[in-house]
């Protein structure tokens, strides 16, 4: 589907020091990308880089483009897809020229953002409007607006789950991987497929920090030389799961052979049970349900099993926030853009996504959340500058897959060590990046 590509940790180290330290750059002002009085403010030609390939492809992208002229018809939008948009993006942004709006890239330190972006106004004017706007915001102004937000939890076969005879969400980590072997022995379904080739799926793990205990601020807490992997701790409980259910033969035989694409036909035939992913993917999946003869009801979508006080929490998260390039020439078309595909593109309704816009309502995908009174955490990024920085120097990728990957080669016996090991080492890296970076 055009998802992001993680860089290597190597790699990605390379890319911030690269992007936020070539002396040979210009320097550009740091003037506000307005947002036109008028439709008639805004004009000019743009260019939207974006991951979203396959929308770009199948014409989506020129037919938002098109409702946006309605509204602003003197600027012309045109669009880049770059299938590895992470490496190509980080790259390009050695120069001037990286489009007029653009998602920011992950290889972009957040305390760098004034560096490469025009401000779009303050934090707590923005703040009241959009959601997600913390992630953005850089000394009191705000730098990106998002696409859209997401629940986190898992994916599911309905019937499948059903036909093993389970009728209610696994309330705790034991129950859940109870359920897969229930799954296992009563079904010909894979219980979990963990999407290990592809790798960026393993991500999706991190943003559960915050469901099990229903903070909002749990990502902020790692902030600080806290041993995030002890035990009790969210991260410990979050990959303590993942270990479990491969550990227990409850994935796919060999995960070097999985296949993004082919996993959705897999989940909506019933040949895989449930996937750990963002609710962005609900819709998806419903559609290859569709395309495979299948009830596009049987794909549900569940908490991550723990509760606090009886009650499940889902942590909403940001996806890619766009921006506009410093040196933009077309500064107010490009936030014109920005501000129309938040609030009246639709974009996050067809996506079956949580809207930035504050006053939009929740998507139907999430109606199983919203019945079953689970609470929805917005994610504080007050720190996510100085959680990055640390994570960087520790070399450990919260948001990559690389130490997920290693995680479930050593719950397979692929890599030697036990996970009381694993986890130990993770804590130590941790702590020691925490005394030298993310102050």
């Amino acid at each position: 589907m055009g998802k992001k590509k993680a860089l290597t940790g190597a790699l990605l180290a390379a890319a911030i020091m690269t992007v936020a330290g070539c002396s040979g750059r210009s320097t550009a002002s740091g003037e506000t990308a307005k947002a036109p009085a008028d439709p008639a403010d805004a004009s000019g030609t743009i260019k939207v880089l974006t991951h979203r390939t396959d929308l770009v492809q199948n014409g989506t992208m020129a037919e938002y483009a098109a409702e946006f002229n309605k509204t602003y018809p003197d600027v012309k939008v045109t669009f880049e897809a770059l299938t590895d948009y992470e490496g190509e993006v980080k790259i390009r942004m050695n120069t001037d020229d990286y489009g007029d709006v653009l998602m920011i890239p992950a290889a972009v330190a957040k305390n760098d953002y004034p560096k490469f972006f025009a401000p779009l106004g303050n934090a707590g004017e923005l703040g009241g409007r959009y959601r997600f706007s913390d992630k953005a915001e850089v000394g009191g102004k705000v730098y990106g607006i998002s696409t859209f937000g997401t629940a986190n939890g898992f994916l599911y076969n309905k019937a499948v789950w059903k036909k093993a005879g389970i009728t209610k969400w696994p309330a705790t980590p034991e129950e859940f991987v109870g359920d897969l072997k229930a799954i296992r022995s009563r079904t010909d379904a894979v219980p979990y497929y963990t999407n290990f080739k592809d790798g960026w799926p393993l991500t999706a793990w991190s943003n559960n920090i915050g469901s099990v205990t229903c903070d909002a601020k749990a990502n902020d807490k790692l902030a600080g030389p806290v041993s995030p992997w002890k035990r009790g701790g969210e991260l410990h409980t979050i990959d303590s799961l993942l270990h479990d259910i491969v550990e227990e033969g409850l994935s796919e035989k060999d995960p070097n052979t999985t296949n993004w694409e082919a996993s959705k036909d897999m989940i909506a035939k019933g040949e895989v049970a449930t996937m750990q992913l963002g609710s962005w993917a609900i819709t998806q999946m419903r559609d290859a349900a569709r395309k495979n003869g299948a009830d596009p009801e049987d794909i549900g979508f569940m908490p991550f099993p723990a509760q606090k006080d009886g009650t499940y929490c889902a942590v909403l998260a940001s996806d890619y926030q766009q921006a506009v390039n410093i040196h933009s020439g077309h500064k107010t078309a490009a936030r014109a853009w920005i501000d129309w595909f938040a609030e009246k593109s639709g974009f996050s309704v067809k996506e079956g996504a949580v809207p930035a816009l504050k006053s939009a309502s929740l998507p139907s995908t999430l109606k199983d959340f919203v019945d079953n009174d689970v609470t929805f955490v917005e994610r504080s990024e007050a720190k996510t500058g100085q959680v990055n920085a640390i994570d960087n120097a520790a070399e450990i990728g919260l948001n990559k897959p690389d130490y997920r990957q290693k995680l479930v080669d050593t719950a397979r016996g692929a890599q030697r060590g036990s996970l009381d090991d694993f986890f130990a080492d993770l804590d130590k890296r941790w702590n020691e990046a925490a005394g030298t970076a993310g102050s």
